[in-house]
């Protein structure tokens, strides 16, 4: 058994505000998020196959990330539905259609860990969610792991 891990970096512009926070970050602001998804799988050995040697293809990671994370969050407004800021969903839609409610705050914690939800729900059986690492600012980030939830 070979088991390799494999990384690909996305990169997206999004803004959210944390309701109840007590600093700065408590207003609308907006980062240049970095997202790394390590999959964990083993190389696939069927010589007749065009996806041999790979443990997953990096353009099908690409797509998987891009329609499931990139899409949905780069360039919105992320902001938790149970807080004040969901009695200005009207107005606020009247200016964008970028906007999404979040059922939790949306710190940089929260955010990896939805992410990885949402990753799994939609992986190949033939490998694994390794882990994530989501940069808020070049230098803060938060990391899920797959072994730290068992």
């Amino acid at each position: 058994m070979n088991k390799v891990r494999v990384t690909r970096i996305f990169r997206f512009e999004a803004a959210h505000a944390l309701y109840g926070y007590d600093g700065k970050c408590r207003h609308i602001h907006g980062h240049g998020y970095e997202l790394h998804v390590t999959l964990l799988g083993e190389p696939l050995q069927d010589t007749n196959h065009p996806k041999q040697g790979m443990v997953m293809d990096f353009g099908d990671i690409k797509q998987l990330i891009h329609q499931h994370i990139i899409e949905p969050f780069d360039h919105a407004l992320l902001l938790c539905r149970h807080s004040p800021f969901y009695a200005l969903s009207a107005p606020l839609a009247e200016y964008s259609n970028r906007l999404v409610w979040l059922d939790y705050t949306p710190t940089c914690e929260n955010l990896v860990i939805d992410f990885a939800q949402r990753i799994q729900a939609v992986l190949p059986g033939h490998v694994q969610l390794h882990h994530l690492t989501l940069y808020e600012t070049p230098s803060s980030s938060a990391s899920w792991y797959a072994e730290d939830q068992r």
